[in-house]
C-alpha cells in the first residue's frame, strides 16, 4: 500500500485536508446490490463480452438441450422395454428389446457428446470471456484519472476485483448449465403427467412443502450470504495491506498486533463463511427427504394399482426414476441461486471500474506537441484544489524558461507537488493555464505530453523485469548502448555491473534486491534514457544517503544539460545551485530569484535559510507563522511609508 500511503500523505500535505474516501464494498453498498437476485442491466453488461461468443454459447445450450433430453429418454426406453420386451407372452418376441437396446446405445452416445461438447464449450467461453474482462479492466484502470486512484484503497479494491471475477467465471459455467436444470424439470413434469395424471399429480404434491421452506429459507440465505461476502472482501483488504506495509509492520514490531487484528476479522470470515455454507446446504436433505417421500407415496399408491392391472409396471419403474431425477434440478437451482446472487454483486463492482469516468481525456482536436517545442513551462493565474472548494493552489503565476533549472520551495502544504502533477496533467486546473512549449495542456495530446516531460519521484517505482528493461521503460526502443551510457552518465553502471547478470539481472517488484539509493539511481537513468524536454524531480534526493546524493548532484549536471528542469528540494543545500528559486506558501508564491536574490531580500526565504534547519520539512510550525507575519508587518510598514 505504499503508494496509497504516499497519496494519502500527499492529500493531506498539499491542501490540510483529505477528500473522503470511497470505501470499495462497503455494507450498505453490498446489502442493496444484495437485494436483487437478477439484475437485467448486469445482464447486459456481462451479455456485452460473452456476444463475440455467442455461436459457441448457442451452441453449449443445444448441447445441454440434447443432453437433458438424452436424460428424459432413457426411462421411457426402460419402460418399453418391460411393458413390451418382458411382459407376460412377449418372451418369444425380441424385437421390443433389441430396439430397447439400440435406443439405448443411442442415448448413451447423444448424452456422452453432448456433456463433451458443453463442458468443452462452456469452460473455453468462459476462460475467454474473463480474460476480456480482466483485460478492459486493467486498459480502463492505466486510463482512469488519478482523482479516482486517490480515493480508492488499492489493496482491498484488487482484491475484490479478484474475487469478484472468479465469480462472473462460476456464474458463466453455471448459468448454461441452468437451461438444461429448468428444461430437465418441466420435461419430466410433462413426461409424468403423460405417463400417468394420477401420480403425475401425487408426486408434484411433495412441492409445496419445498415453496414454504424457501419462503423461510431465502431471506436468511441471503443476509448469510451478504455477510460471507462481505466478511471475505474486508479480511481479504486487510490481507492485501498488509503483505504490501511488511516493511512498516516488522519496523514498528506490530507482528503480534497485526495478527491479532487479522485473526479477529479472518474468525468473523470464518463464521460467516460457514454459517453461509450451511444455508447453502441445508436445503439438500430436505431435498432428500421429500424425494423419498415422493417415491414412498409412487411406490404405495402405484403398487397398488400395478396389482389391480390399472397401471403397467414398466409405468411405475419410470415415474421411480423420474422422481430420483425430478428433485436434481430443484437442488440444483437452489444452489445457483447463491452463484446468481454472487454473480449479481461482484457483475455491479466489476461494470463500477469499468464505468468510472476518465476525466482527463485528450480533446477533440488535441495537437500533437512538437518534438522540437522550446521546453518553457508557464502558470498563468492558476488556481487548483483536489477539492474545488479548497484550492490548493491560488492564481499562481510563474514561467520557466528553456533550458533553466528551477527550484520550488515551500513548507508542507505549499503546493509544490500539485504544480508538478498539472505540468504532466495529471489533473485539470480549475482556472488559469498551464502551458508547455507554448501550449496549453489540454489542448495537447496526452501521449505527446507525456514522451517530452520526464519523472524522477521521492520513491522509485521499479518493475518486475531486468534492469535493462526499467532503464528503457520510458522509450522501448532505446538501445543497449544508449542504456548503458546512461547509467555511467548517472553512476549507476558500477553498480549494476556487481549484480549478478548485470544488465539482465531480473528484479522483484518494486526494483526488491536494490538499495532505496540504487533504486533512485535507475530512476535517473530511465529519465536520461527518455531524452525529454523537460526534467522533473520531485524530492528526488529527500531518501538517500549524503553519499548517493553527491553522486547524483554530479548526474544532475549531465542531466539537466539543455534541458528544463523543475526541482522539488527540502533540503536547502540541493536547491543553491538553481537558476532560480519560486517559494510557495499556503498556496501562493512570495517570493522569486536566484539564491543570492532571496538571500539579500530579507524575507522568508533568507529567514528560514539562516535558522540553519537542512530541510524546509525540519522548520516548526511556530517558526514559519513567526516569519510570515513578519513579512506581513514589513510589507505593511513599506505600504504605509
Amino acid at each position: 500500500m505504499a503508494e496509497v500511503a504516499e497519496t494519502e500523505r500527499n492529500d493531506v500535505r498539499e491542501d490540510g485536508r483529505r477528500p473522503p474516501r470511497a470505501v470499495v464494498g462497503s455494507h450498505r453498498v453490498e446489502e442493496e446490490i444484495f437485494g436483487k437476485v437478477f439484475d437485467g442491466k448486469i445482464i447486459r453488461r456481462i451479455w456485452a463480452f460473452v456476444k463475440p461468443y455467442r455461436r459457441q454459447m448457442y451452441l453449449a445450450v443445444f448441447a445441454v438441450l440434447m443432453f437433458t433430453a438424452s436424460q428424459i429418454v432413457i426411462p421411457l426406453l426402460i419402460r418399453y422395454a418391460i411393458d413390451h420386451g418382458m411382459a407376460p407372452g412377449a418372451a418369444s418376441d425380441h424385437s421390443a428389446l433389441r430396439l430397447a437396446i439400440i435406443g439405448f446405445l443411442i442415448a448413451i452416445l447423444v448424452n456422452y457428446a453432448a456433456s463433451y461438447v458443453q463442458e468443452t464449450v462452456v469452460g473455453g467461453v468462459a476462460e475467454e470471456v474473463l480474460f476480456d474482462i480482466r483485460k478492459a479492466m486493467f486498459v480502463h484502470l492505466q486510463r482512469v484519472s488519478l482523482s479516482f486512484m486517490d480515493k480508492t484503497e488499492v489493496g482491498r479494491l484488487m482484491s475484490r476485483l479478484q474475487g469478484d471475477v472468479n465469480s462472473m467465471q462460476e456464474f458463466l459455467e453455471t448459468s448454461v448449465l441452468s437451461v438444461g436444470d429448468i428444461a430437465l424439470l418441466f420435461g419430466i413434469i410433462v413426461v409424468m403427467l403423460w405417463l400417468d395424471v394420477r401420480l403425475g399429480l401425487l408426486t408434484l404434491s411433495v412441492m409445496p412443502i419445498l415453496f414454504i421452506i424457501r419462503l423461510f429459507w431465502l431471506p436468511r440465505a441471503r443476509v448469510a450470504f451478504m455477510d460471507a461476502h462481505e466478511t471475505n472482501s474486508v479480511t481479504n483488504g486487510a490481507l492485501a495491506e498488509a503483505i504490501h506495509g511488511v516493511r512498516a509492520v516488522q519496523g514498528m514490531d506490530r507482528q503480534r498486533v497485526n495478527f491479532n487484528l487479522f485473526d479477529d476479522k479472518a474468525h468473523t470470515n470464518l463464521r460467516a463463511h460457514l454459517t453461509a455454507a450451511k444455508y447453502a446446504q441445508v436445503m439438500v436433505p430436505i431435498v432428500d427427504t421429500l424425494t423419498g417421500m415422493a417415491m414412498a407415496f409412487v411406490i404405495v399408491v402405484g403398487g397398488s394399482m400395478v396389482l389391480s392391472n390399472r397401471l403397467d409396471v414398466g409405468v411405475m419403474v419410470a415415474f421411480l426414476f423420474y422422481i430420483q431425477r425430478f428433485f436434481d434440478p430443484i437442488r440444483s437451482l437452489t444452489m445457483q441461486y447463491s452463484v446468481m446472487q454472487r454473480a449479481m454483486a461482484s457483475g455491479q463492482r466489476l461494470t463500477e471500474v469499468l464505468d468510472v469516468p476518465v476525466d482527463i481525456e485528450d480533446a477533440p482536436d488535441a495537437t500533437v506537441l512538437p518534438p522540437d517545442m522550446d521546453g518553457s513551462v508557464e502558470f498563468r493565474d492558476v488556481v487548483f484544489g483536489y477539492n474545488p472548494d479548497h484550492p490548493v493552489l491560488k492564481n499562481v503565476s510563474f514561467r520557466v524558461n528553456p533550458g533553466e533549472t528551477v527550484a520550488l520551495v515551500g513548507p508542507t502544504g505549499s503546493g509544490k507537488s500539485s504544480s508538478m502533477a498539472l505540468i504532466h496533467r495529471f489533473y485539470d486546473v480549475q482556472q488559469g493555464q498551464v502551458l508547455v512549449g507554448g501550449y496549453d495542456v489540454r489542448a495537447l495530446t496526452q501521449d505527446s505530453l507525456g514522451r517530452q516531460i520526464a519523472m524522477v519521484l521521492q520513491e522509485p517505482f521499479l518493475f518486475t523485469g531486468t534492469v535493462f528493461e526499467n532503464i528503457r521503460y520510458h522509450k522501448t526502443e532505446a538501445t543497449r548502448e544508449e542504456v548503458i551510457e546512461a547509467a555511467k552518465t548517472v553512476g549507476a553502471h558500477e553498480f549494476i555491473m556487481r549484480l549478478a547478470e548485470g544488465y539482465d539481472t531480473m528484479l522483484g517488484e518494486r526494483g526488491g534486491g536494490l538499495s532505496l539509493g540504487q533504486r533512485q539511481l535507475v530512476s535517473f537513468a530511465r529519465a536520461l534514457v527518455a531524452d525529454a524536454k523537460i526534467l522533473v524531480l520531485d524530492e528526488a534526493t529527500a531518501n538517500i544517503d549524503s553519499y548517493t546524493e553527491m553522486l547524483i548532484q554530479k548526474a544532475l549536471v549531465k542531466l539537466l544539460e539543455n534541458r528544463t528542469g523543475l526541482v522539488i528540494a527540502h533540503r536547502l543545500a540541493t536547491i543553491r545551485e538553481a537558476d532560480r528559486i519560486i517559494v510557495l506558501q499556503n498556496g501562493q508564491v512570495i517570493e522569486m530569484g536566484n539564491h543570492a536574490e532571496l538571500m539579500a531580500n530579507g524575507k522568508l526565504y533568507s529567514k528560514l535559510y539562516n535558522l540553519n534547519y537542512a530541510s524546509f520539512d525540519d522548520i516548526p510550525e511556530e517558526a514559519l507563522d513567526k516569519s510570515a507575519s513578519t513579512d506581513s508587518q514589513t510589507c505593511d510598514m513599506r505600504h504605509e511609508t
